[in-house]
């Protein structure tokens, strides 16, 4: 049967999944398991079967490439009634991933075992929809529905010892799963989970289940549909639950929020295959250093901290340095306030981070990542100096967000060790590493790199070398044209609640005062030599940083701020703006909140598919994924030029051809999009 195989073990029939990598339900799949339980369940020699993902695995859900396609026989439903119907005990040996669609198909299951690797969970609510073959209707029949309505909300991921307690699982084995369930299964009864009667209802606790879910829900439609669905669970029959979960599910499963974050998933899996790395190792890491203890370098060192890896912080002198390792210990302080981290484990994970002026140590480290002043300068000087103290093969690591990699590489003797690694802040709280390949980076420094950002659980995207890399190019570009928005009378306001409005939790100007206007205006000024002339350029952000007003940390920027933070319109800036436009001679205009969005999206996009031409970023994916990981945009929309696929790449085509006539050069429409909007052609099909 190709993808599930039989082997009998006397009266036990065993049924393996054989679906590399990871078991996916697909279609082949899907016929394999129906045939072989409708053809164990009419042989009389067979008395159980047991359900097997073979060595290290299960089944890790629905093979989502297939989602995206028009829906085909059989369904996920007619699996699960398949196992249901088979009138003999059927076990489930879970050794590994039982997750989404593998979890309804071991809940179809009479008797559910579990490795000490397994982890279960329905995470369907992560890629927007819900259970669809059962698994919001069986699940509160083993664990209560407030219980089902946190496990399945959260799309929580449960180990088999948690699992197992809570009745989900009805063994864990020490050793081999599979062998135990071999010699369960003659013993075995008939244990239907959708028969079971519900536990008894909790109606206290269900409430404050829904209300945590909501709360959390950031937006996500399933959310709702899920916590309405499970409560259905106790309002009829099973079957009258079946149905209502199926139509729910198919409607959420076509929805633009589910569609997107599918889009993100896959993303995320395709980011780390680079080109001319298949069998390239990465080099060994055991001891890292950081140069640089302030903010940045102390968040990336209790990021490679809580990764288990022995981390010194480097400074130019004691008192900076302790003043570093302080840092790093006031953000294991706000976890264990926060409850996140208990005070053993931060005090263990503080314990491998030293701090010292001596440059010496950095010779024992196998990464080296400097966190100095964003000034080419003194970074140069910095790598220049680790030439004579790193050890041979020690990948010479840069944090720079703009400056140029080749550059930095240029002053050490050994280029291809040289790679950039931008975090984004809070270091060891933001998801995004942009790894950036210089000229010269060797194979196996990009494979190190790549590896690390695993370690840290952090999601790569591997960048080409240019002035702000993948992410901050766009998002210059994107400033700069919501400054034309507010040169050309549209309040920063107005922008702001426009790009909260599409999904943003910040618009772009209260981010600005976040971040501190200064650090935008010192790019700006290191511009300005190669600007060219012909670029409009708006000088409100200039004025603004040279009245003193930086933003948040001075009280005043973009907003006023009062003494707890909290913002408000400014006359100060509103009189500002108001006399660069009369000096301009503009007569303001304000456009609606969707031309705002329209518009901003546009130019990222626009700005993305150069990259793309350029090989700046090797898939539009990518672009997304930095997007939605670093800088805000709305996982809901799936990304810059995910949404832009969406709205039709004339009409994006249309709305950069208007911004170019706002902003000129920097602003021309992409050849790659004038391309791809001319043929019919999407962001996501393109390839290289």
């Amino acid at each position: 049967m190709g993808q599930v195989n039989i082997i009998r073990h006397g009266a036990v029939a065993v049924v393996t999944i054989d679906e590399p990598p990871v078991n996916a339900l697909s279609k082949a799949v899907r016929e394999g398991l129906i045939s072989a339980m409708q053809a164990l369940a009419a042989d009389a020699e067979v008395a159980a079967i047991v359900l097997s993902g073979g060595p290290g695995r299960f089944i890790a859900g629905a093979d989502l490439r297939e989602m995206s396609l028009p829906p085909e026989v059989p369904f996920l439903p007619d699996v699960v009634a398949a196992i249901e119907a088979v009138d003999k005990p059927v076990l489930a040996a879970i050794d590994g991933a039982a997750l989404g669609g593998g979890l309804e198909i071991a809940l179809a299951c009479d008797v559910r075992l579990g490795s000490r690797h397994a982890t279960l969970g329905l995470t369907e609510t992560r890629l927007g929809i819900i259970p669809g073959a059962g698994g919001t209707q069986r699940l509160p029949r083993l664990v209560g529905v407030a219980q089902a309505i946190s496990l399945i909300t959260a799309g929580r991921v449960l180990a088999a010892d948690e699992a197992m307690a809570l009745g989900i699982l009805d063994a864990v084995a020490d050793e081999d799963v599979l062998g135990d369930a071999i010699r369960q299964a003659p013993g075995a009864i008939k244990r239907r989970v959708s028969a079971l009667p519900l536990p008894a209802r909790d109606g206290k606790a269900e409430d404050e289940m829904a209300a945590k879910a909501l709360k959390g829900a950031k937006g996500v439609p399933a959310i709702a549909e899920a916590l309405r669905v499970i409560r259905a669970a106790g309002e009829g029959d099973f079957t009258d639950g079946l149905a209502v979960e199926r139509a729910a599910f198919l409607a959420l499963r076509e929805s633009e929020a589910a569609k997107a974050l599918r889009h993100l998933f896959l993303a995320a899996r395709e980011a780390a295959k680079v080109p001319g790395l298949a069998g390239v190792a990465a080099r060994p890491v055991a001891r890292t250093a950081v140069i640089g203890a302030g903010t940045m370098g102390a968040g990336i060192a209790v990021a490679l901290a809580d990764a288990g890896l022995p981390v010194a912080l480097i400074e130019r002198d004691e008192a900076g340095a302790q003043a570093g390792l302080a840092r790093a210990a006031g953000l294991y302080e706000k976890q264990v306030q926060s409850g996140r981290l208990s005070p053993d484990d931060a005090a263990a994970r503080l314990a491998r981070v030293s701090a010292t002026a001596d440059w010496a140590v950095l010779a024992e480290a196998d990464v080296i990542i400097e966190a100095a002043f964003e000034d080419l300068t003194v970074k140069r000087e910095i790598f220049a100096r680790l030439d004579g103290i790193a050890k041979p093969g020690a990948v010479l690591a840069s944090n720079t967000s703009y400056l140029d990699l080749d550059a930095i590489a240029a002053a050490t003797s050994r280029p291809q060790d040289v790679i950039g690694l931008h975090f984004f802040s809070p270091a060891n709280v933001m998801k995004l590493l942009e790894i950036v390949r210089a000229g010269r980076t060797a194979p196996d420094a990009l494979a190190t790199a790549l590896a690390l950002a695993k370690r840290l659980g952090k999601q790569p995207i591997v960048a080409g070398n240019c002035d702000g890399f993948i992410g901050n190019r766009i998002y210059a570009v994107y400033r700069r044209h919501a400054e034309y928005l507010v040169e050309d009378g549209t309040a920063p306001q107005d922008v702001d609640a426009a790009l909260e409005a599409y999904g943003f939790a910040m618009g772009i100007f209260a981010v600005s005062d976040m971040s501190g206007l200064d650090i935008a205006y010192a790019m700006r000024n290191r511009r300005a030599a190669t600007r060219n002339p012909a670029e409009r350029y708006v000088t409100i952000a200039d004025r603004l940083v040279e009245a003193g007003r930086l933003g948040r940390k001075t009280g005043a920027g973009w907003y006023a701020y009062d003494e707890a933070g909290r913002k408000a319109v400014d006359p100060v800036t509103e009189a500002l703006i108001a006399e660069t436009r009369t000096t301009r001679g503009i007569t303001p205009h304000r456009v609606s909140a969707a031309s705002i969005q329209r518009r901003l999206l546009a130019v990222m996009a626009n700005e993305g598919a150069k990259e793309l031409a350029e090989g700046v970023a090797l898939r539009a994916s990518d672009i997304d994924l930095a997007f939605v990981n670093g800088y805000g945009f709305p996982r809901l929309k799936g990304g810059p030029m995910f949404a832009a696929d969406q709205a039709g790449l004339t009409t994006v085509l249309a709305e950069v051809e208007a911004a170019y006539a706002d902003g000129g050069a920097g602003s021309e429409p992409a050849p790659l999009l004038v391309e791809l909007a001319r043929s019919g052609g999407s962001f996501a099909s393109w390839r290289a």
